[in-house]
């Protein structure tokens, strides 16, 4: 069983919802924002830590540039979450490393419930206990309860720190 008192002091999320359905989530990860950055550039990182639980990541295409896109899937793992399988594709509109990350993504689906660009902002600030990450994700999809978006970020972001942190 792990401490989740521990847990707990490392990660803070908040979910803001308005007319244009967004979320914020926050969490410290104990390592340098560079580390961390990398774990979102990388493609081989990305699919090891973004999908949330019961999904794994199939990455189809990757160009981490500004301008560059990507292409991916989320995979069920079980039954049950196999109707939120999905595939996405969207454009790097900033690249600052260690800094910052802002892209667009949509979902690449004929449902209208699901249709939409998001965007997503991600910037990194060094804390005493290593790295602030923030993300930001505007423009949530009809059919996406800004609660579940907000539930997959911290999953992912709790993968993230499993990946990077003691490295």
């Amino acid at each position: 069983m792990t401490d989740t008192t521990d847990k707990e002091s490392k990660s803070m999320d908040e979910t803001t919802t308005n007319e244009d359905r967004s979320i914020t989530v926050t969490r410290v990860i104990e390592a340098h924002p560079n580390r961390v950055y990398k774990a979102f550039v990388d493609p081989d990182e990305l699919a090891a830590w973004l999908p949330p639980e019961g999904f794994s990541a199939e990455v189809h295409e990757f160009d981490a540039s500004e301008g560059g896109t990507f292409r991916m899937s989320f995979n069920a793992e079980i039954e049950e979450l196999e109707s939120y399988a999905s595939t996405f594709h969207g454009t790097y509109q900033e690249l600052s490393p260690g800094e910052r990350i802002v892209y667009t993504e949509e979902f690449e689906t004929d449902d209208p419930g699901m249709a939409g660009e998001m965007t997503t902002t991600v910037t990194f600030e060094e804390v005493p206990d290593g790295t602030e990450v923030i993300a930001r994700q505007a423009g949530i999809p009809e059919n996406i309860p800004p609660q579940d978006a907000n539930e997959g970020w911290n999953d992912s972001l709790g993968n993230l720190a499993e990946l990077v942190e003691g490295v």
